[in-house]
């Protein structure tokens, strides 16, 4: 546990990343280079699946640590304020708490339910508009968020405080508009889309690596959802895998957990590798804890 190291957490939500589109994961697909060489320095989880098949159920497994429930998600009902979430915790501890996404947050309510709960929320509307050269209808391009991360990471640590940064990305997301020159991928495709994610990831954690906080932060990197959960059945449950990896070079030691996880899963885990102590009412459990066989995934 890293309890006495306090260190800061970027927790990267990335839209759509299936697992089938990285080598790292058994993926069919070969469009996730520099992410499948991060996974080598990283404590991957190998079996994690998602609770649905929407951006707002990813953020509220991850969030709140609880299953889906039927109808619609927390993060979109009414009395959705003050309830207990990752943020929660990790302020008992001291950190500040950041959500940081790409698009309008009012979408989804996503905003609200974030402010409601304890963090500061940047969003489109947070970006200079000079600074937005490329974006499509559902966000700025991932690069231009991950300056914004940037900037509120520098902001924390000229103030000494551990924060916690949780990031929803929307380029790999139709239309996959990118900025020209990236990757070697033609616009408007997923291919095009997840290349570029994958491009903007490397660029972000190359870029904080020259930063004075980088030696002290837990990069975690999370699918949403999957990227299509049609099938000949209900729920497929193939079409639940996500990636999940966590990069904090020097602090956690790479390596695979094969257990089962769910993203509800991810705060307690996350948390327990922390070493934070706090009182929670979460359904999910540290799965580095858990008695073998009483894992269980909720779709």
């Amino acid at each position: 546990a890293l309890t006495d190291r306090k260190p800061n957490v970027v927790l990267i939500t990335v839209e759509s990343l299936s697992s089938k589109y990285m080598a790292a994961f058994n993926g069919t697909k070969d469009w996730t280079p520099n992410l499948d060489k991060i996974a080598r320095k990283s404590l991957v989880f190998s079996r994690m699946y998602a609770t649905g098949t929407r951006t707002v159920r990813g953020l509220e497994a991850i969030s709140l640590a609880v299953p889906p429930t039927p109808g619609q998600s927390i993060l979109r009902r009414p009395d959705y304020a003050g309830l207990f979430t990752l943020g929660n915790a990790m302020n008992q501890a001291g950190y500040h708490t950041d959500f940081l996404y790409g698009g309008y947050g009012y979408f989804d309510n996503m905003n609200a339910f974030y402010e409601g709960n304890g963090f500061t929320v940047y969003d489109r509307l947070s970006i200079p508009k000079e600074k937005i050269f490329c974006e499509s209808i559902w966000g700025v391009a991932d690069e231009i968020l991950f300056d914004k991360v940037l900037e509120t990471m520098d902001a924390h640590a000229a103030k000494q405080e551990p924060a916690l940064e949780l990031v929803m990305t929307t380029s790999n997301h139709r239309p996959f508009i990118f900025p020209a020159g990236r990757v070697q991928a033609k616009q408007g495709g997923r291919e095009g889309g997840v290349r570029y994610t994958d491009w903007a990831i490397q660029d972000f954690l190359e870029k904080a690596s020259k930063k004075p906080w980088f030696q002290n932060t837990v990069f975690v990197i999370v699918a949403d959802h999957q990227a299509s959960a049609a099938g000949k059945m209900a729920l497929p449950v193939n079409k639940y895998h996500i990636p999940c990896m966590i990069y904090a070079p020097g602090l956690i030691p790479a390596g695979v957990n094969n257990r089962l996880l769910s993203q509800m899963d991810l705060a307690p885990t996350l948390l327990g590798i922390l070493g934070v102590s706090y009182t929670s009412r979460f359904l999910g459990q540290d799965v580095q804890k858990t008695t073998p066989g009483l894992e269980r995934i909720f779709i």
